[in-house]
């Protein structure tokens, strides 16, 4: 199985690599050039040694000659070399970042469910820290390989022209290094595929306790934490020492078995020579040639050797990022499915059935009809399904059986960026992006005017804690030194849909960071902003709602009331007990 999974995993890459493919031949040609001329300055440098060492007189201009040409032909080399290397740079950082591109863009099309039950720091391990690691062993792999092979097949030939009688004593021990590096390389790609995993497992833990750290520190578990996060290092330092350990082994080995072949290609060149005789004998000139030939040919064993261990860890990377990008998406738009443009707000809810999990069902015949401009308050107890609403209306997620409509439309035969366009959503959990409070407030309408912003802002009683910050709405929280609270991002969030003035509205919790004289206000607002928009308000503050035109009373997946706050309080039924606990002496 392991090596079906690489072996899939290489096609990948390979595929991914096509989209540069004009460039490999040209990294090739350069590689061979520079292989040839590499190879034939050892026998320049052979003809030169015999012109010293040969009998008679010494041809210095012959020496120089030699000597002259030698120089030129390095720097030819050195500059192929050089230019290989750039294009091999744009290869594999090209192909790393085609890759990583996939992935984040593979993000956008996934279901939530999928990234609701992976960990985060996974993922950002997955883009992030592998595709880097894939990149370093890609673009050691082609400046490496594409040298070493073309080295190893120019050297023998070269040796096989000049005695054969030392090319086969290195023939035929040379293999020994391929066997070592493919024994040991063999084994190390689960050894290091671990190693991301519990990589990946140390950063979801480390972004859970900085997102955390507050409850950790109120619940006095910092010893726990730092407990286990020993416990992840020291499987972490376990799973690295081991692949680590193994992979370096190859490099030793193979180095022993060309030390075995320079000495074997030593004595054999020493018996040439003091023989003396036939077509077999060697000049010194020529032996110290098959001499440099013998080091140039077992170094590329000994590099791809090393490479092949690094690759394995490139592609342990690789085959986690492939995994990310090859899960199952969402659902795709239909081709024909309805744009939804300035929707009215006529929604519809018809035995609506959905579970997270197939063995424990949540929403169950859930029947819901809201007309254009109405207020619908949804309560109920933590888990009865409340923010589950909300996901199923923005197509978060699908229902399982059953069907929700917005103007007469099966939201399922819409696209869910126009739906979720005609939505404006506050969320208990505000988010904020890294730019300046006007590129905050103005996420939704990029091309939003000053005055319309600060309009928004007013709305949403920002305006007042926002022009009294050093740079105003140009401040970027964090950067700035400005450190906002809960409340200040959450009035922010609230000008961000108030300037995006969406068709329909939904509120989840929207005023819970807020103080109680400034909710009024916001109430205020939102009472005039919700004035012909179709609102859904989720509400745990029962005391927020009492202007809603219907309340839902919602209890283990289904609506168990609905009616206005006046008449379920008459009714003393679930939602009175709701309300009269939270106000119980």
């Amino acid at each position: 199985m392991k090596n079906k999974a690489e072996k899939g995993t290489v096609s990948k890459v390979l595929h991914y690599i096509g989209k540069y493919k004009y460039l490999l031949p040209v990294s090739i040609f350069l590689a061979f050039i520079s292989t040839v001329l590499t190879l034939y300055v050892p026998v320049i440098i052979g003809d030169a040694i015999d012109l010293i060492g040969g009998k008679g007189a010494v041809d210095m201009k012959g020496v120089v000659s030699c000597l002259f040409y030698a120089a030129i032909l390095i720097g030819i080399c050195s500059v192929c070399q050089w230019l290989m290397s750039v294009i091999n740079n744009k290869i594999a950082y090209s192909v790393t970042g085609d890759i990583r591109n996939e992935a984040f863009s593979k993000l956008q099309r996934l279901p939530l469910s999928s990234i609701d039950t992976t960990p985060h720091g996974d993922i950002v391990n997955r883009v992030i820290n592998d595709t880097d690691r894939f990149c370093e062993g890609l673009l050691l792999g082609f400046t490496q390989v594409f040298t070493g092979v073309m080295t190893i097949v120019g050297t023998m030939c070269f040796m096989l022209i000049l005695n054969w009688q030392i090319a086969i004593t290195v023939l035929v021990l040379t293999p020994l290094s391929v066997f070592i590096a493919k024994f040991i390389g063999g084994r190390t790609f689960n050894m290091f595929k671990k190693r991301a995993e519990d990589e990946a497992e140390a950063t979801s833990f480390i972004n859970e306790m900085l997102t955390n750290q507050k409850l950790v520190s109120a619940f006095g578990k910092e010893s726990d934490s730092i407990a286990k996060f020993k416990d992840i290092g020291d499987r972490l330092n376990k799973s690295s020492l081991d692949a680590i350990f193994f992979s370096s082994l190859t490099n030793p080995t193979t180095r022993f078995v060309n030390n075995l072949v320079y000495a074997a290609v030593a004595l054999v060149g020493a018996l040439l020579i003091i023989s003396g005789n036939g077509s077999a004998m060697l000049t010194i000139g020529e032996f110290s040639v098959m001499l440099s030939y013998t080091n140039q040919y077992t170094k590329p064993f000994n590099e791809i050797s090393g490479v092949f261990a690094e690759f394995q860890n490139a592609l342990a990377s690789a085959a986690r990022v492939f995994e990310l990008i090859e899960k199952e998406e969402m659902t795709p738009d239909r081709e024909d499915a309805t744009v939804l443009v300035s929707a009215r707000g006529d929604v519809e809810i018809t035995n609506a059935e959905f579970s997270y999990t197939k063995d424990k069902p949540l929403i169950k015949g859930l029947n819901l009809q809201v007309r254009q401009g109405e207020r619908i308050a949804i309560v109920g107890p933590t888990g009865c399904g409340k923010t589950t609403i909300i996901n199923l209306l923005m197509r978060f997620y699908d229902i399982d059986s059953g069907k929700i409509a917005v103007d007469g439309i099966d939201i399922s035969n819409m696209t869910r960026k126009s739906l979720r366009c005609a939505y404006g959503m506050v969320l208990q959990d505000t988010w904020l992006t890294d730019g300046s409070i006007r590129d905050n407030i103005s996420f939704g309408k990029p091309d939003a005017t000053d005055e319309e912003i600060v309009d928004a802002a007013k709305a949403a009683h920002a305006h007042s804690f926002i022009k009294r910050l050093p740079r105003g709405y140009d401040t970027v929280p964090g950067a700035d030194s400005e450190g906002l609270s809960q409340g200040q991002k959450q009035l922010i969030s609230i000008a961000r849909v108030m300037l995006t003035s969406p068709s329909m509205l939904i509120l989840d919790e929207a005023t819970s960071s807020i103080d109680t004289r400034t909710e009024m206000k916001i109430q205020e607002a939102f009472s005039k902003m919700m004035v012909g928009r179709t609102s859904f308000i989720v509400a745990h503050r029962l005391s927020t709602i009492r202007e809603a035109d219907l309340i839902l009373v919602m209890r283990d997946g289904r609506i168990v009331e609905t009616g206005r706050h006046d008449e379920l309080l008459e009714n003393g039924g679930f939602y009175a007990e709701l309300y009269n606990s939270q106000f119980a002496i």
